[in-house]
């Protein structure tokens, strides 16, 4: 690892360079109003979530020297580009068609960048080309690591836009081995990130300064693909995301972000189509997840790190997507400490035989973290290879570490299954019981066991049906 002092001085000379704090955006989106119609609050946020509009602009990374063969660095240009397209007051930073070679990108406020029709983005397997350190999230805690491939920071207006295809190149011989799977390239002896994750969450528990977490070289704890770092209107559309070290789109305490009509074919570890996290007013609309682990997941923080912050996820709205391979379709947590509230899904088809939950909800008492209001309707779900909605306080630790979650709200109607190994797995706690959930016309197709229903205060079923016949829970 890098020592404290270098990598200061490292951040300082950059012109990648950050500040160590930052109070957060200073323009607050309002929230919808209190009460009434759920569906009218989420339709309140989509309203409100419109993305940003950007000067007519136009900064080819060509005249900066880039050259798409798929070979040249194109770092240092792309970086001049997006620097003279700020400077001018804003617009957009075009890749054009060819294969454009890079490090790290980092976004400046009212500049889009634009990937064209037969434009790929390459990104370098160097992980050097992702220094200096940045201020970042690893898996819910703050530190400085690898910078994502594509970062801001306290940025305002920001997009990522087009039709081209961004390339991480993470495979088992690049960034995948760091997991310490064997299934992903890694052997014994070989370097992973056990110890440095082990080592950061010490730190967190500990209420070691965020200044004094440094990582990078030494530390093999992958970066995100796409990361907005406490920025403000932010549109990722359009674009087909491959091949990502870790998370794909991970926008952190951040607000008045849309994603939209997005693709996103990963299936490495870690690799999660999109988490926002300790966000709020969020729409992710018209996209398509085909990952390695879960497709959507709302986070906040983990445990100590995660109460620090203490900055739920909220107001956001999931619709029209369509979801295939992955550990959850719409999860929440299990990186939930600062809490999630008013999530809003629907208009969604999900269906894969590796496919593991519809529905997810993961914490246990390490996490805590609460969740209020979930809402989800017109839900069309072929093949689930396990159950349909899975709230599970028994995820990894589970009880007994005096941060018992609080979850509730959760309504669901108008859900359609063909096919599921079963139909609800509810494992609450008998000190912190479930409580509340309500479905309503829903039929869960084909099930091959049971329900798990375990402490858990006021489920309400109305018109629920499996098998062909009502659901009775014993």
């Amino acid at each position: 690892m890098l020592s404290r002092r270098n990598a200061m001085r490292a951040m300082a000379m950059s012109p990648f360079a950050v500040p160590v704090l930052h109070t957060g955006a200073a323009h607050a989106v309002p929230a919808p109003p209190a009460g009434g119609d759920p569906w009218a609050r989420a339709n309140h946020v989509v309203a409100r979530v419109r993305g940003p509009r950007f000067p007519r602009r136009r900064f080819d990374i060509r005249d900066y020297g880039a050259a798409g063969d798929g070979v040249t660095d194109c770092t240092a240009a792309i970086r001049s580009a997006i620097g003279a397209c700020h400077e001018a007051g804003g617009g957009h930073v075009d890749v054009p068609e060819g294969r454009f070679l890079t490090g790290a990108i980092h976004l400046l406020s009212n500049v889009d960048l634009h990937i064209a029709a037969g434009a790929r983005l390459l990104f370098s397997t160097d992980p050097k080309a992702y220094l200096p350190l940045v201020l970042t999230r690893f898996e819910g805690v703050e530190l400085y690591n690898y910078s994502p491939l594509i970062y801001a920071y306290g940025q305002r207006n920001i997009a990522v836009t087009g039709s081209g295809a961004l390339d991480g190149q993470a495979d088992n011989d690049h960034w995948w081995p760091w997991k310490g799977s064997g299934s992903y390239g890694w052997e014994p002896g070989e370097p992973r990130q056990a110890e440095a994750r082990a080592a950061l969450f010490a730190q967190a528990e500990q209420g070691v300064p965020v200044a004094q977490r440094l990582y990078g070289e030494g530390g093999y704890l992958r970066p995100s693909f796409i990361q907005p770092y406490r920025c403000e209107n932010v549109l990722i559309e359009g674009v087909t995301i491959v091949n990502s070290p870790m998370w794909e789109i991970h926008p952190t305490l951040s607000q008045n972000v849309l994603v939209q009509n997005v693709t996103v074919e990963t299936h490495g570890p870690n690799n999660d189509g999109c988490n926002p996290e300790s966000s709020r007013m969020v729409v992710i609309r018209d996209c398509t997840f085909d990952t390695g682990d879960d497709c959507i997941a709302i986070k906040s923080g983990r445990n100590a790190d995660g109460r620090r912050v203490n900055v739920p996820s909220e107001y956001i709205v999931v619709e029209g997507c369509t979801f295939r391979d992955g550990h959850g379709g719409m999860t929440i947590g299990s990186e939930m400490s600062g809490g999630v509230r008013e999530v809003f899904v629907r208009d969604c088809s999900m269906s894969s035989p590796n496919l593991d939950i519809a529905l997810r909800f993961k914490t246990n008492s390490v996490r805590g973290g609460f969740v209020e209001g979930f809402h989800a309707r017109d839900i069309e779900i072929g093949q689930v290879g396990g159950s349909v909605i899975d709230i599970n306080f028994y995820y990894e630790e589970g009880p007994g570490h005096g941060f018992n979650p609080t979850v509730g709200g959760i309504e669901v109607r108008d859900m359609t299954v063909r096919t599921a190994k079963r139909a609800l797995n509810l494992r609450g706690y008998a000190d912190a019981p479930i409580r509340g959930i309500t479905l309503t016309d829903v039929d869960f197709g084909t099930t091959a066991t049971p329900s798990v229903v375990e402490h858990v205060e006021n489920l309400v079923l109305k018109n629920v049906r499996a098998n062909g016949e009502p659901l009775i829970l014993t």
